[in-house]
């Protein structure tokens, strides 16, 4: 069976990617850390797709966690194969950096930054035996900017988008590509506290985008079509820095 685990798959664009995946016609893998209520929701989308799967609770910034849940996962269902991986777990701590606290800057780089090695190393063993996968990690247009106050999340999102281009080189030749979408402003919880009518004007198409439009380009980079695009990043921004 074909799967696809989209991490932080409870709400906002995760949420979206898993009904876009479901009505594609793969096996849904919902990760989520602790919103079991939101997880179900999503689970129940994406039956409403026309699609199955199930829930895979797990905490990104815990290595340990992801190697017993996810490791367990993958050693149980040998006739289960994850084809595509949407890295979208991520979480923003802002703060000036004189005064960003250890933790702030720590927290940020575990959800963001280092839960793409410890996830993603463990899915692509299992896509290099079968050479097919497609890797999509959720970035920022704070990777690709930078954004005051968030030194720590630009940071994190773009050791990412380094870790795409040089892992795409790496895993080519086996049929796998590596990509990143780098959403700007959408509409989720992330975005709640933003002065939405000022940001509005400093975007081209002069709205905030929609999770379903990110969850468009995800499908795109997913689709078996898209074998000969790898190492780059799409931005998915309404033209606001291209």
């Amino acid at each position: 069976m074909k799967c696809a685990l989209i991490t932080g798959g409870s709400r906002g664009i995760g949420r979206a990617i898993c009904i876009k995946m479901a009505a594609m016609g793969y096996y849904v893998l919902v990760n989520y850390k602790s919103n079991i209520a939101e997880a179900e929701k999503t689970l129940a989308l994406v039956r409403e797709a026309g699609g199955n799967g199930e829930l895979l609770p797990f905490d990104v910034a815990d290595k340990d966690n992801i190697g017993y849940v996810l490791g367990n996962w993958i050693n149980t269902n040998e006739d289960m194969h994850i084809d595509i991986l949407v890295n979208n777990a991520g979480i923003r701590d802002d703060s000036l950096m004189a005064w960003m606290a250890e933790e702030q800057w720590e927290h940020v780089m575990k959800t963001n930054l280092d839960s793409f090695f410890y996830v993603t190393r463990l899915v692509l063993n299992s896509m290099l035996q079968r050479k097919y996968g497609r890797i999509i990690n959720v970035v920022s247009l704070s990777g690709l900017k930078g954004l005051a106050g968030q030194t720590n999340y630009s940071a994190a999102k773009s050791g990412v988008i380094g870790a795409t281009k040089a892992l795409a080189q790496e895993v080519g030749r086996q049929g796998i590509t590596v990509n990143a979408l780098a959403p700007g402003f959408i509409k989720t919880d992330m975005t709640e506290g933003l002065d939405e009518k000022e940001l509005r004007g400093l975007i081209p198409t002069k709205r905030f985008g929609t999770p379903e439009e990110v969850a468009f380009a995800a499908g795109f980079l997913a689709a078996p079509e898209a074998g000969y695009i790898t190492g780059q990043v799409l931005s998915v921004n309404g033209g606001l820095y291209s």
